[in-house]
């Protein structure tokens, strides 16, 4: 059965002229009805439905910038696009003062005015299925590449352009497609957790040779290059992000800023102890516990990150001396609001000013605590959309709207991501095993299923601490895995499965956004 022709209500005293344009609309599949004045149409407007209107500006009695408001009261989401033979700047700007949706200047062609409606109509239905068919094509390559062949960038490049289809697709509510993309996680997580068991332990040993930047080489890297150049640079240190959520953060920046994005990873264990000391410090945890024991004294994973901004003054100390340096953690609200009361004097001069917004990382933990947080943030999309609105109105943005306004460049980044995890994975331990429910540390550990699970048995291999004089082995999930204990196995399945969790190795937790933000003239 065919669809219903669209409806379009042309508003013009003129009506009488734009018959051509009105039966070359009528043959693309549009039904026009016209109105002479603003008051006959806004009668229309009350008696049907219309999916869009096309309004002249200068009309006896009632102007066209008048009736756009009644028409918005009536109808608060009906396209409107003015046709009006005025140039001038004011009546621009009256009529996108009064939302008008678009803005054609007389004289039009019929395909000019075409091509409005069609794109107001139809562009996303159009820009869905582009989508699909590019998808659709590059879906057959995507099962094709050859993950076991791949290296750091290309790992980086297939974590990256995955990550974008899934933005996309669910932009495009094309929730089919979509799960195909989700059908290619298995294989993806598994060969990315043989990937980094053969190739992280290269890396740490052999630092000056072929590898991506990790956590340890930020501030060295790419924070002190934006010092030497400029009045000082801010450095923004955004706990347990995702990529996905930092790309739909970056639209709402490129108003202020010119956003330059590029990749680091994270360290083992992808948790903030150990990779959140690293990017402060410079060093491995490894390094941290022999050159600052009384810092590491216990292996309390709650107290680890006390000393952040020490450690920051010791690196820029031994790095760039002089740099004055400001640091702040914002872990609460009552931190948030403090900060947006005294933002101004948030900055170091002609320094480094460091800031960490722990929110996504308590977001996420707080979210096996609470059935409220759990049903708002059930899957990766709904986590997303929940960042956004939390960014919004954040203290984070006024804290870059401070910077944009100072003229300071911005590196953004964070020291880890975080899995949406559904698997339970038994593991058997002695009783000196730490807790951890992606990471653990203690002797003779071991998983009930191998593939759940990297077992690292030294620790100076990941350049650990050895707690206690010890050398206990390292177990870090893989894919989508929690631990458990085969004594607490319905209760830790009850409480975490569907949890956003860290520590392990997937790309979701390893390959991580690091953006140059450049503020705008």
């Amino acid at each position: 059965m065919a669809l219903p022709a669209r409806s379009i209500l042309w508003v013009d005293d003129e009506a009488e002229l734009l018959e051509a344009h009105r039966f070359f609309l009528h043959e693309k599949g549009f039904e026009v009805e016209m109105a002479r004045n603003a008051a006959d149409a806004l009668e229309l407007l009350r008696r049907r439905a219309f999916d869009l209107v096309l309004l002249d500006e200068q009309m006896p009695g009632m102007r066209g910038v008048a009736m756009v408001r009644d028409a918005r009261e009536l109808v608060p989401s009906l396209p409107i696009v003015m046709v009006t033979k005025s140039e001038e700047d004011q009546t621009l700007r009256d009529a996108l003062g009064h939302d008008v949706t678009e803005y054609l200047v007389k004289p039009v062609t019929p395909r000019q005015v075409l091509a409005v409606v069609t794109r107001l109509l139809d562009g996303a239905k159009i820009r869905s299925q582009a989508l699909a068919r590019r998808f659709v094509e590059r879906f057959r390559e995507l099962e094709a590449v050859r993950l076991d062949t791949l290296d750091w960038r290309g790992w980086t490049e297939h974590y990256a352009e995955y990550v974008q289809w899934d933005l996309d697709l669910a932009a495009a509510r094309e929730m089919g497609l979509h799960e195909s993309l989700r059908g290619l996680e298995p294989a993806m997580h598994r060969e990315f957790a043989l990937f980094m068991q053969r190739e992280y332990p290269r890396w740490l040993a052999a630092l000056d040779g072929d590898r991506p930047p990790l956590c340890v080489d930020v501030v060295e890297e790419f924070l002190l290059p934006l010092v030497e150049t400029g009045p000082g640079a801010v450095l923004i240190v955004i706990d347990c992000l995702r990529l996905d959520q930092w790309r739909v953060l970056e639209p709402l920046l490129t108003s202020m800023f010119e956003v330059e994005t590029s990749h680091v990873y994270s360290l083992l264990p992808t948790a903030t102890p150990y990779a959140r000391n690293a990017l402060f410090s410079g060093l491995f945890p490894g390094e941290i516990a022999a050159r600052y024991p009384d810092w590491w004294a216990a292996r309390d994973d709650e107290t680890l990150n006390a000393h952040e901004r020490e450690l920051l003054d010791a690196q820029l100390a031994e790095r760039r001396p002089g740099t004055p340096v400001k640091y702040a953690k914002i872990s609460s609200t009552h931190d948030a609001d403090d900060l947006i009361r005294h933002v101004h004097q948030a900055f170091a001069p002609n320094g480094v000013s460091a800031f960490v917004f722990n929110f996504i990382d308590l977001l996420t933990h707080g979210r096996s605590e609470s059935a409220i947080l759990y049903e708002v943030a059930r899957d990766e999309i709904a986590l997303r959309e929940l960042t956004v609105s939390w960014f919004q109105r954040s203290a984070l943005l006024a804290t870059l709207r401070e910077a944009a306004r100072r003229r300071l460049p911005v590196l953004v980044t964070t020291d880890h991501g975080s899995i949406h995890c559904n698997t339970p994975a038994t593991v058997f331990a002695k009783r000196d095993a730490t807790p951890g429910l992606r990471y653990k540390f203690g002797a003779d550990l071991r998983a009930e299923q191998p593939q759940h699970a990297l077992a690292f048995p030294n620790p100076d291999a990941l350049r650990l601490p050895h707690p206690g004089g010890t050398a206990p082995t390292t177990l870090l999930a893989t894919s989508d895995a929690f631990f458990v204990y085969p004594t607490k196995l319905r209760e830790y399945q009850a409480r975490y499965r569907g949890s956003f969790l860290h520590g392990g190795v997937s790309p979701e937790e390893c390959i991580l956004p690091l953006a140059v933000l450049t503020p705008k003239s």
